[in-house]
């Protein structure tokens, strides 16, 4: 990656699904352009990958929960809203799209996402017919209407063993996508 992420301060946030491990990958490669990344975990996504990977990979604390007001004595939301330049959902699941679209903020990535000020960029990935279902195509047209940029997910092997969209955008994808979002500028 190029100049334009040095010093930019980048949130990914990380929903419950097995692509989690891709966005330790695409983490690691913000950090390495000289981005300084927070992240947030969903409490389903501390399922499929912790809190210490991301820790490590960022050199910075990892945000879980709504309250911890020893680390965000504004709270978590609006801290990390406030020093974000972007935020990056990947994965982004059905449920993390639904809450997004309807302006739900029950957890702290969803009080987040409303929080922000800045753009937002999610990558979707979830089961074939998830993402084929009509309500999961209508949140994402709300959130693109919306203003946030879509990274379609792609077609290929699912978690679910089959063949299909839905399987989250590659690490790179996403990493030049932000890199552009931030050349533009």
């Amino acid at each position: 990656m190029s100049l334009p992420l040095h010093n930019r301060e980048i949130v990914v946030a990380v929903g419950g699904g097995i692509a989690a491990y891709k966005a330790a990958a695409l983490t690691s490669s913000l950090v390495q352009a000289g981005a300084g990344v927070s992240v947030v975990l969903t409490r389903n996504a501390r399922r499929f990958i912790g809190a210490a990977t991301f820790a490590a990979l960022t050199g910075r604390p990892v945000a879980c929960r709504s309250f911890d007001p020893g680390r965000f004595p504004l709270g978590a939301h609006i801290e990390l809203a406030q020093r974000a330049e972007l935020v990056v959902v990947a994965p982004a699941t059905a449920d993390v799209l639904a809450k997004a679209a309807c302006g739900l903020a029950d957890d702290l990535l969803s009080t987040l996402l409303l929080c922000a000020e800045c753009p937002i960029m999610v990558a979707p990935a979830m089961n074939a017919a998830m993402w084929a279902k009509p309500a999961v195509q209508r949140n994402v047209s709300q959130l693109t209407a919306d203003g946030v940029e879509m990274i379609a997910p792609e077609e290929g092997w699912l978690s679910c063993r089959q063949t299909g969209a839905g399987r989250m955008a590659e690490p790179e994808t996403i990493a030049a996508a932000i890199n552009n979002q931030f050349a533009k500028r």
